[in-house]
């Protein structure tokens, strides 16, 4: 029997990873105005740099919340709902046990957050391939989000710089307020053009533009 002889090919595993793909990829900017010639509502649908899930179990809540305060050189929100403005991004307590950090530059968030929060003290998770963004925006804000979201939006029960895990169709996501009519929609990425278009139908009798 002739001697045969086996080769190996070398892997290449540090090929670096190809650029998230846009849901909202062929949604050209438009605008639809109102009977009464109106712009109301302002849209802006975009992917997301680095989104960072941060979560334990509720015995080790006080130990993920030391180990984050070191990531992010800022203590971590106290309750669900709650913000934090951080050098690493923006961090919201999304849960009891759970957080999210929401970077607008592509770093790595996710060794820079698991050099402090262990696999003893908890896990991090990369989302950045499965959160978009949805800013909304104008005086008729509110009266569209009210169509979809069956939460209260007045100030005393959604202060600014808060956020809510809500959701609408079955589908959950987060808002976030950043003004009196202005809302940051985080949304699974799956979802991220059904959602888009759901806002936009909303809106449609007040007037919007996708920009």
């Amino acid at each position: 029997m002739p001697e045969t002889t086996t080769t190996t090919d070398t892997i290449n595993t540090t090929r670096p990873a190809p650029p998230l793909r846009s849901p909202f990829e062929g949604r050209a900017p438009f605008e639809s105005r109102s009977r009464s010639g109106q712009l109301g509502v302002l849209l802006r649908a975009e992917t997301l740099a680095s989104v960072v899930q941060v979560s334990t179990w509720p015995a080790g809540i006080d130990a993920l919340c030391a180990a984050l305060q070191h990531a992010v050189a800022e203590l971590p929100p106290r309750l669900a709902g709650q913000t934090a403005a951080t050098q690493a991004g923006l961090l919201v307590r999304t849960g009891p046990e759970e957080f999210l950090l929401v970077c607008e530059q592509a770093r790595d968030q996710v060794g820079a957050v698991r050099r402090h929060v262990t696999p003893d003290i908890g896990s991090v998770t990369d989302l950045s391939h499965a959160r978009c963004r949805i800013r909304i925006s104008g005086d008729n804000c509110l009266d569209t989000l009210a169509k979809l979201f069956a939460i209260d939006f007045r100030a005393p029960a959604f202060p600014l710089g808060q956020a809510r895990l809500t959701g609408h169709h079955h589908v959950p996501c987060l808002l976030h307020r950043l003004d009196t009519d202005g809302f940051d929609v985080y949304v699974f990425t799956t979802y991220a053009l059904d959602q888009l278009e759901t806002l936009i139908d909303a809106a449609l009798e007040f007037g919007v533009a996708l920009l």
